[in-house]
């Protein structure tokens, strides 16, 4: 059967030609007065010479439900599945073109926490999506971590100007959602585009949020409250501090006294580093704090940076214990001065590092396990004395 067979009903009177099909169930029936009528492949067949409006076959006089018209039926039915594509109708497969808004070129896109039921926050679980705002399709991936082991949770397509479910979740997962990366490749389809840097984005997701219901407020995109990440907006990438960890380790070690005029390359570092050193200093000052008589300074890198994209573990390290190394150089000549470092349990490799470095490049300053009671089982309590050589 194909488009422009003549077919006859088989369950009541009529027939027509066939213009189309849907799927490969219903075929689309145009009768004598141009309209077309879908009805199951099962419930026609094809005829030669008739009169299909009278329902009288010419060259058969059996009736409508002989067996010999359903075993034709079902012939068909088995012929259409073994047929080509060609032989359907195009529209089967059609996809209505994406309808593009003004100003929708430029990126933006974001990621949301939706609570399932708003009015019971203490219980409610939680959904993830993606919302894509903007004229390009994007091709996503979304992981979460806890410490260092991360966890593939969603890989797909999101269309534009739309929003995509990715996942629902409990609040016990929360501890293995600590640290999230969205990374995103936009394009767009049978048309020419401005081409767009694919994305890698961080965020370090506060649990405790999902324990306040002021966390979520109004938005554009949900008609309930949501929480709402942006991972860019208006081609503005955030939560992104793009840092080339070598670049940088080079230029902190490299000797300040050269005469040589830098090259481009030099020119490239210097500013990694002074990008770096921008965000460090501007972090440390706003960490360091007087609690009492006793300076303290949380050394979390989560505290210290606001994304640790494109830092390895090694470099996560170098940036805690330069900080731990300068605040011990700016409090050097104030003689029993107490300052307490939040380095955290953890595996206990950046609180070995401060032992170290108190064992060897500061001896004459005591040192001590801070109070539990105010700072937990992860602070080390330094006391600034005279170095000894």
């Amino acid at each position: 059967m194909k488009i422009g067979d003549k077919v006859r009903f088989l369950s009541e009177t009529g027939g027509g030609i066939v213009s189309g099909f849907q799927g490969k169930n219903i075929v689309l029936v145009e009768d004598a007065d141009g309209f077309e009528i879908p009805f199951p492949i099962t419930e026609v067949v094809v005829v030669g010479n008739e009169d299909y409006n009278t329902g009288k076959m010419v060259s058969s006089k059996k009736p409508v439900n002989d067996s010999s018209c359903v075993s034709s039926a079902k012939k068909v039915l088995n012929d259409i599945s073994e047929e080509d594509e060609q032989d359907y109708d195009p529209s089967d497969n059609f996809e209505m073109p994406v309808v593009e808004r003004q100003g929708g070129d430029a990126l933006s896109a974001y990621l949301a926490f939706v609570p399932v039921d708003s009015r019971n926050i203490a219980s409610t679980t939680f959904e993830t999506y993606i919302v894509n705002d903007s004229n390009y399709y994007m091709y996503f991936s979304y992981m979460t971590a806890e410490n260092d082991s991360w966890t593939m949770r969603a890989v797909g397509e999101v269309e534009p100007n739309t929003k995509l479910f990715i996942e629902e979740f409990t609040k016990e997962r929360l501890n293995a959602m600590s640290h999230v990366t969205v990374q995103i490749l936009p394009y767009k389809r049978d048309k020419v585009f401005k081409l767009k840097s694919a994305l890698d984005v961080r965020f370090r997701i506060d649990g405790v949020k999902f324990y306040k219901l002021n966390t979520f407020t109004e938005n554009d995109f949900f008609e309930s409250p949501a929480l709402i990440y942006t991972i860019v907006e208006n081609d503005k990438v955030k939560h992104q501090l793009t840092v080339d960890s070598v670049a940088v380790k080079e230029a902190m070690y490299a000797k300040t006294d050269a005469v040589d005029k830098p090259s481009r390359k030099d020119n490239t570092s210097n500013n990694i580093v002074r990008r770096y050193e921008k965000e460090q200093s501007k972090s440390r000052h706003f960490k360091q704090r007087l609690q009492g008589d006793k300076i303290v300074v949380d050394l979390h890198i989560n505290e210290l940076l606001d994304s640790t994209a494109g830092m390895n573990a090694n470099a996560i390290l170098d940036y805690q214990l330069e900080v731990f190394r300068t605040t011990l150089e700016k409090y050097k000549n104030k003689f029993g001065q107490k300052i307490i470092f939040i380095h955290g349990k953890g595996e206990g490799v950046l609180r070995h590092s401060i032992i170290h470095e108190l064992n060897y490049k500061y001896k004459g300053y005591q040192y001590q396990d801070a109070s539990f009671q105010e700072y937990g089982y992860g602070a080390t309590q330094v006391t600034i004395g005279k170095l000894r050589v």
